[in-house]
């Protein structure tokens, strides 16, 4: 099957996280940008307040598309190691990469965030939302720098992802992963999609604004 878009993904995701609706413990984060109209839908359907959590993938020079890792928020960097080796990749190379994605991570979260204080996610169960998840090395540092935050329970969701990768998270971080699908052959995110266009930063802006108003005045 093929998503028309990325609200129709949000919709058929949420009912597939049914149980943690109209809970006072959940909080939904999302990752920007292409995760956040899926992560909007979800939070409308589970009555669940919605955050952003900024996460820069780190691409391979000249393959920017293959992700050799990611960083987030608290000076978190994940490494995918077999795609360092692979194609020896050196480590000046690594940082030169992680500092530029750390100046846009900065961009970000001044304006999608400004001055607003993030989400408190101690003590609660945290709904983490991309629109795919192909390596997941994004979704990886973002588990990762929310550990240090004190959830109770972290779940990792997306409407499609790589089967192996889903799985994968139930034995290296420690996450339950919610998919609405896991085909094989994966290929890639995109390929699920009929309209997969760039999230723009207005949209994020927008999104993020009406999810903080009551839920009978939200945008539909």
């Amino acid at each position: 099957m093929q998503f028309a878009n990325r609200i129709q993904a949000g919709l058929l995701l949420a009912k597939k996280l049914h149980a943690y609706a109209n809970r006072p413990d959940v909080v939904v984060l999302a990752l920007p940008r292409g995760g956040v109209p899926v992560a909007y839908e979800v939070a409308r359907a589970l009555a669940a307040p919605l955050d952003v959590f900024l996460v820069r993938k780190l691409g391979v020079p000249g393959h920017e598309e293959l992700a050799m890792g990611a960083i987030a928020t608290g000076n978190v960097r994940v490494l995918n190691e077999d795609v360092v080796n692979h194609l020896r990749i050196a480590d000046d190379l690594i940082d030169q990469v992680a500092a530029r994605e750390q100046r846009e991570l900065g961009r970000r979260e001044n304006l999608y965030r400004g001055a607003s204080a993030p989400l408190n996610v101690s003590g609660r169960t945290v709904i983490i939302v991309d629109d795919g998840m192909a390596t997941g090395s994004t979704m990886r540092a973002a588990v990762n720098a929310l550990k240090s935050l004190g959830p109770t329970r972290i779940i990792v969701a997306a409407p499609v992802a790589a089967r192996e990768t889903c799985e994968s998270f139930k034995t290296e971080v420690d996450a339950t992963c919610v998919c609405f699908i896991t085909p094989e052959p994966f290929q890639g995110v995109g390929l699920w999609y009929r309209d997969f266009s760039q999230t723009t930063d207005e949209e994020v802006c927008y999104l993020l604004k009406h999810a903080k108003q009551p839920p009978h005045q939200r945008v539909a």
